[in-house]
């Protein structure tokens, strides 16, 4: 989906009346902070202190929440309430997101408000504190929500019917009421979202996600497996059959895929740099795409709208989000798509290879689809290093250093070892997602880890570009002295290169494409350096990197410039890296994205750590080096093999 479509639909939804029944619940948040408690003295006990508290609708009232966040016409909500504070409390936040709560029916006898109480600690969630765990609905009351379901069916556009809570449904014949009123009004949009009633309702559309529509299929499933995309798309397919409603099936990171008359239509996660939360983006999903289809959009459309939304409220900590059109739009700006998530993690499974191979190659086809697009390559970009030059092999054992002293500050050399760990970690896996980006950028991101974790005292913090400074005084004392060995005649050009990369890069030049050569490395450094290593002159679209002005150079924007000043076809670019960054542009682009998993330490052979970010970042083709240039140049010229080995 293009951004520019976000703002006609977010019209269109303004139009619509929609109705949510379900499990309404209230979410309690208690931030604990026991410098101040107290030992009580009435029982000698040490007092729990709350710092702050705050109070959001969970539940049913979380989809309330996401749909007011996109402002459409009218929202009425169909639910059951206790006489308590709770239920009060849940009811006057209802009617401040603009929600009708006519229909919020108060059962006093056998009910408490559905509450989760949440409690803080150090910043880390402790066990949940539950309330109406018991509860048992009165034959009056499912009387009574049948009939404001009619009425619903009757008034408003689409009606999202949302079970969440264990129990919740406790007389048998409200179901056999609900699914002969849903028969009543066959043409009526009405999206089922139910935890454990998903196969007893009919005429409905259905939002589940992958654990759950393996379930209806028959399959018995763990709580927390990621079933394969292609066992859903079978699986979907089969549930669309039996009941001819269209079927949307969440796959957390791995997308969504959407389910009609006209086959499934699959719409990839969108890769996320930062700390995610991923309570309640099932509610974003179902409401995002409960609008849209009520508003006239296609199923397809109405996913990929959905898959953005989800996307801004997994980035939303300690809180059920919810997201609006404005966050919406901003996330639709050049999404960094996952591709292939089930390929990424599993080369193997179980003993069947699923890696796919070229015949008497190490190249993994990742897309088959590409093989049909080769043989067109006029112009090719090049990331620098760790995919032609080794030179800079080991930044990562610099810049983790550099960032864990720079988290931890004063305590570096005094922390506990879980803490150390801990932060480790965290920097490990910041450097694993954003290998390949500006240099700037990284340390962008080091900044607000610096804030986040707390360490260093807010007026002690460097800004991105000191952290810069240092990490760059570490990495250039490395490289200068490599520098010195192959200036002095120590060491050469093959030391320094990944096996076969000059022949390969000679080869290219021979068949007429021009080459240019991109790097997240600072401009001046990336042109000496590829002159020391002898292959400068082969790049005749020119050298680039990092300026001074940082947001004027991005290897987005240099493939962009190619496609614009030379009027390319996405077949005619080949795109070379061993990160995500560039493998990801040249995918967005619609060129050959070649992902080079490169052991960077032997120069040669497959580094197992690259190919899973390389393959979510949308690598058509894998390489682990170019020792086999030469049936390399075969493949993507489409030339025979014979004379490729001439």
């Amino acid at each position: 989906m293009d951004q520019s479509r976000i703002n006609p639909i977010l019209e269109k939804i303004s139009a619509v009346r929609i109705a949510v029944y379900g499990d309404f619940c209230l979410d309690s948040y208690w931030v604990m902070d026991d410098r101040t408690s107290e030992v009580s003295i009435e029982t000698g006990l040490q007092a729990l202190a709350v710092a702050r508290h705050y109070y959001t609708p969970g539940g049913a009232g979380n989809v309330v929440a996401n749909l007011a966040a996109l402002n459409p016409a009218a929202i009425r909500v169909i639910g059951v309430v206790g006489d308590d504070m709770q239920g009060r409390e849940l009811t006057a936040q209802l009617q401040q997101l603009g929600a009708d709560t006519d229909s919020l029916l108060i059962q006093k006898a056998d009910f408490n408000t559905y509450s989760y109480l949440k409690r803080l600690v150090g910043g880390q969630e402790e066990p949940r504190i539950d309330f109406g765990v018991y509860n048992e609905r009165s034959a009056e009351t499912d009387r009574q929500l049948v009939a404001a379901l009619e009425r619903a069916l009757q008034e408003c556009d689409a009606l999202i019917f949302n079970q969440q809570v264990t129990g919740s449904i406790t007389n048998e014949a409200f179901i056999d009421e609900v699914n002969m009123l849903f028969e009543r009004y066959p043409d009526k949009i009405v999206m089922l979202d139910s935890r454990h009633f998903n196969d007893r309702f009919r005429n409905t559309y259905l939002k589940c996600n992958d654990r759950e529509i393996a379930s209806l299929n028959g399959r018995e499933v763990t709580p927390y497996e990621n079933v394969p995309v292609s066992d859903v798309k079978g699986y979907g397919t089969e549930i669309f059959g039996r009941y001819r409603k269209p079927v949307f099936v969440t796959c957390g990171e791995r997308g969504i895929i959407a389910f009609d008359e006209a086959g499934h239509h699959e719409v990839p996660g969108i890769q996320l740099k930062g700390k995610l939360d991923t309570v309640g983006a099932g509610d974003t999903a179902i409401s995002a795409i409960t609008l849209c289809l009520a508003a006239g959009l296609p199923p397809a459309e109405a996913a990929a709208f959905g898959n953005f939304a989800a996307a801004v409220t997994v980035q939303k900590l300690f809180t059920t989000g919810t997201a609006t059109g404005e966050e919406i739009m901003l996330m639709a700006k050049d999404p960094d798509f996952i591709y292939n998530a089930d390929l990424a993690e599993n080369e193997w499974s179980g003993t069947r290879r699923t890696a796919t191979y070229y015949p008497d190659t190490e190249f993994e086809i990742c897309v088959p689809e590409i093989l049909d697009k080769l043989g067109h390559i006029r112009y090719a970009v090049f990331d620098h290093d760790g995919t032609i030059s080794s030179l800079r092999q080991g930044w990562e054992e610099i810049m983790e250093p550099v960032m864990m002293k720079s988290i931890l500050g004063g305590q570096y050399d005094t922390v506990d070892a879980g803490t150390f760990h801990k932060v480790q970690a965290e920097c490990k896996a910041f450097i694993h997602k954003t290998t390949g980006i500006q240099t700037i950028y990284q340390m962008e991101g080091l900044v607000n880890l610096v804030r986040e974790f707390g360490f260093v005292p807010k007026d002690q913090i460097l800004d991105k570009f000191r952290y810069k400074e240092i990490y760059n005084d570490g990495l250039m004392e490395m490289v200068n002295k490599r520098m010195e060995k192959l200036a002095n005649g120590e060491l050469g050009q093959e030391d320094y290169t990944m096996k076969g990369a000059v022949a390969f890069l000679q080869a290219l030049k021979e068949r007429g494409v021009t080459m240019y050569l991109a790097s997240g490395t600072d401009a001046d450094d990336v042109r000496n350096e590829a002159e020391a290593l002898g292959y400068a002159d082969l790049f005749d679209g020119g050298i680039y990197g990092a300026l001074r002005d940082y947001t004027k150079f991005s290897k987005k924007m240099v493939i962009e410039k190619i496609i614009r000043d030379n009027n390319l076809q996405g077949k005619e670019l080949a795109v070379f890296g061993d990160g995500p960054d560039e493998i990801r542009e040249g995918r967005r682009a619609g060129g050959i994205s070649v992902g080079i998993t490169s052991n960077e330490v032997q120069r040669f052979g497959h580094n197992p750590a690259k190919r899973p970010r390389l393959v979510r970042a949308g690598a058509q083709l894998l390489i682990p080096d170019f020792s086999q240039h030469k049936k390399l140049i075969s493949l993507l010229f489409q030339e025979s093999e014979n004379y490729a080995e001439a």
